[in-house]
């Protein structure tokens, strides 16, 4: 009910001002239309109500209520009921009348699609049928030059108004959506791509290194970071100044890498990199001085706590299946880093391996 209630008062500001516009230009429309046929005086008043203050009326009503949603859509169709009451009152006169539907046609179909087109059309029918009664139908008068001229602007500014109504939502919408779909791929601790955005970019990453072996053998790796002894911190110095460490984490990774390396939050204390066309000596390099960087950071909040960095780097390889051997590769060397004494950047030696054996044999 709550949400119901804050779209239904958004839209009710939305069409607030579209509704001035349209209803003060088919004041000005009716009015000429109108003149020609001496209509009695509350006629007058009843017109001049429907042109200057149902906007507001219906605004009022429709912020007060305890069903805006629903108000706002009643507040169109009675738009729609007044539109073909009105064109009964004209007469049928040939140009306004065909404006006045085509008008409110249009903002009912920007407004609810095609289901509320049709809606709106029964609203105006039925209007039409009052004014009928009312207004019995003599002659259908022609079209002045006089009322063709009062036609004009709610022809020609009432569309630019809607189209940049309708336009305004569409780029909000727009916005949000991009907005979303970030929120969706990041991870909100720490600003970097969340588990699953980062394995579709290290998917990406595999099969561009398969589409070029000669650039892409030995000539891309992978690391896996993490933070050693992060279940201690957390039990040492409480869960915030864990988030401060992932944080700060972050922060050096994103400062301190290349504008083309790929960096996320794997889950939990492990971070990901995925560095592109860097062989493996200079992933060495480049993540030993990011460990060091790490390790020297100080946290005012508490002056002992320190912080140090396991890494487990693996250098692409053409023989592998998929990107998940390639992962793997990688965690078994981040493995051998922590097993190892921690605080250490650690490269998978598989290829190294089968060299020395096949030199024994």
């Amino acid at each position: 009910m709550q949400t119901t209630g804050k779209k239904g008062r958004t839209l009710a500001r939305r069409l607030y001002i579209s509704r001035i516009l349209g209803l003060t230009l088919g004041l000005l429309l009716v009015s000429a239309a109108v003149f020609p046929l001496d209509p009695a005086p509350w006629v007058w008043g009843f017109m001049l109500f429907n042109g200057l203050l149902w906007p507001h009326v219906s605004y009022w009503w429709g912020r007060h209520c305890a069903r805006p949603y629903h108000v706002e859509h009643l507040n169109l169709l009675i738009d729609a009921a007044l539109g073909g009451f009105w064109v009964a009152a004209m007469q049928f006169n040939p140009l306004p009348a065909a404006v006045t539907l085509a008008m409110m046609a249009m903002n009912n179909v920007a407004i609810g699609g095609l289901r509320f087109l049709f809606i709106g059309a029964l609203a105006q029918v039925a209007g039409i049928v009052v004014g009928v009664l009312i207004f019995p139908l003599t002659s259908v008068p022609m079209t002045s030059p006089a009322q063709i001229y009062a036609c004009l602007p709610l022809l020609c500014l009432y569309p630019m108004a809607l189209g940049w109504f309708c336009f305004r939502q569409a780029y909000i919408l727009g916005r949000q959506k991009r907005e979303l779909l970030a929120l969706s791929r990041t991870d909100s601790l720490t600003g970097l791509l969340n588990h699953g955005a980062w394995k579709d970019r290290l998917n990406e990453e595999f099969q561009r290194c398969l589409r070029h072996p000669d650039e892409g053998a030995g000539h891309g790796a992978l690391a896996l970071i993490d933070i050693d002894h992060f279940k201690a911190i957390n039990d040492t110095y409480g869960h915030v100044a864990g988030d401060i460490v992932l944080r700060q984490l972050g922060k050096i990774l994103s400062q301190n890498l290349r504008a083309a390396d790929v960096v996320g939050r794997y889950g939990g204390d492990e971070f990901c990199v995925i560095l592109p066309d860097l062989t493996l000596a200079n992933a060495v390099r480049a993540m030993d001085g990011l460990r060091e960087r790490f390790a020297m950071l100080g946290y005012e909040q508490n002056p002992t706590l320190k912080a140090s960095l396991s890494i487990g780097l693996a250098a692409f390889n053409p023989a592998y299946g998929d990107a998940t051997h390639w992962l793997n590769d990688a965690d078994q060397a981040l493995y051998e880093a922590k097993t190892g004494g921690r605080n250490r950047v650690t490269c998978f030696r598989s290829l190294q391996v089968l060299e020395e054996s096949v030199v024994s044999l």
